[in-house]
């Protein structure tokens, strides 16, 4: 237990901290020195620490970036182009881009990673994130401090098992509960598919991801983490998905929110994304759908239902290709609750396997469902479906009218592109796309018009089935981005996940409306954040009441100044009386002088000097106690001012003046009128 005695303190103070980022480049701030591309970069806190200097939590924060590789997938996955990578600091990889997460913020000096996604559009080095720029000399878990999931999309967590196992981090991951259920799932299931099916090599194993998990601490919502001594997280709700949360990271009095993926408006099966005012430093949002807002929820649904009614009345097929989790879950509650209110036949089905356990864990969770479901849950479980069976491959050639919601979304693979192959032929099916579909896949292709395929052999495809795009994203819209800044009431805001233009046009509504700074920085650029960190210092009861002896009253809109010591224990601050300061410490007081020489033309003797002093002094200073004592000496209050003979010149004597650091302006006063010299007429 240590006890510093700080003989000054400066409120508040400005640290700047540089935001960069880029897909491969290295670009700190120009006051830092230049390091080697991977070469670990230590926060500002570790470098004055590495001096002997003690640094109290909450002076400096940083935010830093982030990796990513691309593609642009909306709710499972996106990714366009490059890692970021923020030295100090950072920024995630979806600059103007919507693309996979994972961002390194450094605050305080404590570094924390936000999401750690995973590109499934390659099947190389790209797939995952260069983890090498974080640091390449020592190990992952010396740099970091945690690990931070937001929800268990794997374009948030995907390479996971990869940056644990085979990179190598030690420390805590921390995500919510749902999530560490489902995270696992989703793994393994990719897994099989790149490894079982592909045979692709360098990839984790099923083990990994146990291994993984195990390192997982879950929280729950609103609950206050410690990571350490200084380092704190609280999860908020996000809504989107099962087990999504925005996240709190706070050093001191320094914070920054990060979002994640959320959805501000409740659907059918999740609430709406809520936080506190919390008034962050830094508000890290994504802005997927910046200059969207949506229509009316029941239009779309009513539209929804209307397509797939009249496609079965008419004997068609419908595929709806979905991700195995979200928007699944609420399309297939909206087709029951109309099955059973129109007493329709036609059979609906889902894919086996992920959907099926995606529903058992919304079962398992419960109370992350929106207030309707959790009211009914004991009468009727809405995820236990009357209408929605299990499907079976066989089925698709079937005879009839039918619905199938098939994994993956878009059509780029798996079993909703074979379904989509065997229907594409019939005028009467239709494909019905929920969301956003990623340039290269079929889905996208479809959406864009084209109605002859090139399928593998170089097949051809003839598209003659109806094509409907029916937007169901559980990705906030602008005025639910615009709510959130609201609630949150941030100082600065920086857009991630989003396309430049859309971007652009809400950082200026952000910074219109709510008049704070908005950035949005593109891969490789750097941001600089100025920051005011608050310092709280308690004063002691016998400092303040000696203050008030003095009859001046606090005003709270005037600054009032107080002397005192200042004591720093245990990165507390404490303003305390000298003697109070004295007798913790157990020191003895040292009294501090200032001397001035002042030479002064008179030939008389020392003695008569010094009494021609105290009669000018007596006479001009008749508010102050001037004493002339047995030694020769005179006495202005604690200043003593001596005679003396100069050692060169008889007719000049020296003026010694000497004062306590208290009655510094009496002394400089003092000084001043002596050197003016003494009236002919003082004895």
């Amino acid at each position: 237990m240590g006890w510093n005695v700080l003989g000054a303190l400066s409120l508040p103070c400005m640290f700047p901290w540089p935001v960069c980022g880029g897909d491969g480049c290295f670009l700190p701030h120009p006051s830092f020195p230049q390091q080697p591309r991977g070469s670990s970069f230590p926060s500002p806190r570790r470098a004055l620490q590495a001096r002997g200097c003690r640094v109290p939590s909450g002076g400096l924060r940083q935010v830093a970036g982030a990796i990513a590789c691309s593609s642009r997938e909306t709710d499972m996955g996106e990714v366009r182009k490059g890692w970021q990578r923020l030295t100090p600091p950072s920024r995630p990889g979806a600059g103007q881009d919507v693309g996979r997460s994972c961002i390194l913020v450094s605050i305080g000096g404590k570094n924390v990673m936000l999401d750690c996604g995973m590109h499934m559009g390659f099947n190389d080095d790209r797939r995952f994130p260069d983890f090498s720029y974080i640091t390449r000399n020592g190990r992952l878990t010396d740099f970091l401090d945690c690990v931070i999931i937001s929800h268990f999309h794997l374009d948030h967590c995907g390479a996971l098992p990869y940056f644990s196992e085979m990179v190598g981090y030690d420390g805590p991951i921390y995500m919510t509960h749902p999530t560490q259920a489902i995270c696992p799932i989703l793994l393994e299931d990719y897994r099989k598919i790149a490894v079982d099916k592909k045979g692709e090599a360098n990839f984790f194993t099923s083990q990994m991801i146990k291994d993984c998990m195990k390192k997982v601490v879950a929280v729950h919502l609103h609950q206050t983490v410690q990571v350490d001594d200084e380092l704190e997280i609280k999860a908020y709700y996000a809504g989107h998905v099962l087990g999504a949360a925005m996240f709190q990271i706070k050093v001191g009095s320094e914070s920054v929110v990060y979002t994640g993926d959320y959805n501000m408006t409740p659907d059918r099966h999740l609430g709406a994304a809520w936080i506190d005012k919390c008034r962050p430093n830094l508000l890290i949002t994504e802005s997927t759908y910046a200059t969207t807002i949506r229509d009316s929820k029941r239009c779309r649904e009513r539209d929804f239902l209307k397509k797939v009614h009249e496609a079965v009345e008419r004997g068609g097929k419908v595929l709806i290709p979905v991700f195995a989790l979200g928007r699944a879950q609420e399309l297939c509650i909206l087709l029951e609750t109309f099955w059973e209110r129109m007493n329709l036949k036609a059979p609906i089905y889902f894919s086996t396997g992920l959907t099926e356990k995606a529903n058992h864990y919304y079962k398992l969770f419960i109370t992350w469902t929106n207030q309707k479901i959790r009211k009914t849950f004991v009468q009727r479980n809405m995820f236990e479906f009357k209408h929605i069976k299990a499907f079976d491959r066989a089925f698709a050639d079937n005879p009839g009218p039918m619905v199938v919601f098939a994994t993956p979304g878009m059509l780029h693979a798996g079993q909703s592109l074979q379904i989509f192959r065997k229907w594409a032929g019939n005028e009467k099916n239709m494909v019905i796309m929920p969301g956003y579909c990623v340039q290269g896949t079929v889905g996208h292709k479809i959406l864009s018009g084209q109605r002859k395929l090139e399928m593998e052999g170089r097949q051809v495809l003839e598209v003659k089935m109806q094509v409907e795009y029916m937007s169901f994203s559980a990705h906030a819209d602008a005025k639910g981005i615009m709510q959130l800044v609201g609630q949150a009431e941030p100082e600065n805001v920086l857009l991630v996940h989003g396309e430049a233009k859309k971007m652009e046009f809400l950082k200026q509504k952000i910074e219109q409306e709510f008049r704070v700074n908005c950035y949005m920085p593109a891969n490789g650029e750097t941001v600089t954040l100025p920051t005011s960190p608050s310092i709280p210092v308690g004063i002691s009861l016998g400092l303040l009441k000696r203050e008030m002896a003095q009859g001046l009253l606090p005003d709270a809109k005037k600054p009032r100044l107080l002397h005192g010591t200042l004591i720093m224990k245990d990165s507390n601050f404490r303003l305390v009386s000298s003697e109070q300061a004295l007798k913790e410490l157990g020191l003895a007081e040292h009294q501090l002088r200032f001397t001035c020489r002042v030479h002064l033309h008179d030939p008389r003797k020392e003695q008569e000097t010094a009494l021609r002093v105290y009669s000018h002094l007596k006479s001009v200073l008749k508010d102050h106690c001037v004493q002339h004592l047995p030694d020769g000496s005179v006495t202005v209050e604690s200043i003593l001012i001596q005679a003396a003979a100069h050692s060169e010149d008889p007719g000049t004597k020296v003026l010694l003046v000497s004062w306590t650091y208290q009655d510094e302006e009496l002394g400089s006063y003092l000084t001043s009128l002596l050197k003016k010299g003494l009236p002919q007429g003082a004895t």
